[in-house]
């Protein structure tokens, strides 16, 4: 029993011998049993033998065109052109025929006050058999031609929209509020069209303006005189019609002042839907590849020189 050690003096030596390390571990990780091993992979030297070679010539390669835009390659996942282009396109015979009609209906409303001035002339006197029958050909012809190009404005009109729908949509980002069948079902009832085109072209200037989903459309004073020419035309329109069931000389003459109004309300409305159609157009493809200026590099003035390394002493050429 050794004694401890005594306050005030330091403690008594240990012998080497007494000190005894405390033994060596050695840590060793392995996976457990359950896991399987993998074994190493052995890469393999691939030896060249040379170009490859066909028993017969392929068929295969690249088409023998010039380098062009994927979307133009006949027969690639995107041919076609895009909804741009596609509105483009279907606004140009849009517009012509629109500003077609416009000068028609003028042209059919002219005739109708025409006539009616020979109405009021013939209250003194007879008229001249040539200036009737004049009369009668060009409204007759007037209106003829005014309803076969206003059949194909319409139709026109109506596939712009459908194209200008789509690029809208694709625009905002967002699918239309309200499916195509039911636009074409809506336009084309009359009465209710009176209403609910002006509701949809101003949701399509809404769309192309890039506004909110949650902010209410507000038309722009296009879209509103659009829509006000196209109700006094629709409600003339009506209103002629109903008139002409009437009998008497002064309802005949009554009809013919209907009918000049209801052709220059026509007129106006062919007008403002080609300015209509130009301006969603414009503010949905604002560049059109046909009206740009291709310029050309002919010289530069007061560009700085190149400098050009100097040639090596061991250099061929």
């Amino acid at each position: 029993m050794h004694p401890g050690p005594v306050p005030g003096h330091p403690p008594p030596p240990v012998h080497p011998q007494q000190y005894q390390r405390p033994p060596r571990v050695d840590w060793v990780a392995t996976p457990p049993p359950s896991v399987p091993r993998h074994r190493p992979v052995v890469r393999r030297r691939i030896r060249y033998n040379g170009p490859p070679s066909y028993a017969t010539p392929p068929r295969w390669g690249f088409p023998a065109l010039i380098w062009r835009w994927q979307t133009s390659v006949p027969g690639g996942p995107g041919a076609g052109p895009s909804l741009v282009e596609r509105l483009r396109i279907t606004a140009r015979p849009a517009q012509g025929v629109l500003w077609l009609l416009a000068g028609v209906a003028a042209l059919a409303g002219f005739a109708e006050a025409w006539r009616y001035v020979l109405l009021v002339r013939s209250r003194h006197g007879a008229l001249d058999a040539g200036t009737v029958r004049l009369s009668d050909t060009l409204v007759v012809g007037a209106s003829l031609m005014a309803m076969v190009v206003a059949v194909v404005a319409v139709v026109l009109t109506l596939w712009w929209l459908y194209v200008a729908r789509g690029a809208a949509a694709e625009h905002a980002g967002q699918k239309p509020g309200r499916p195509d069948w039911q636009v074409l079902l809506w336009l084309v009832i009359p009465g209710l069209n009176l209403l609910v085109a002006g509701s949809m072209v101003a949701e399509l200037e809404h769309a192309v303006l890039g506004r909110g989903l949650l902010e209410r459309p507000r038309p722009g004073r296009l879209v509103l005189g659009w829509w006000a020419a196209w109700v006094v035309s629709g409600v003339l329109f009506g209103v002629t019609v109903l008139w002409g069931l009437r009998d008497g000389v002064q309802a005949m003459a009554d009809g013919v002042v209907l009918h000049a109004l209801t052709d220059l309300a026509a007129a106006v409305v062919a007008a403002l839907s080609a300015l209509v159609i130009r301006r969603m157009t414009v503010l949905l493809a604002p560049i059109d590849p046909d009206k740009v200026r291709r310029l050309r590099v002919v010289k530069v003035v007061g560009a700085p020189e190149v400098t050009r390394a100097p040639r090596p002493a061991s250099a061929k050429r």
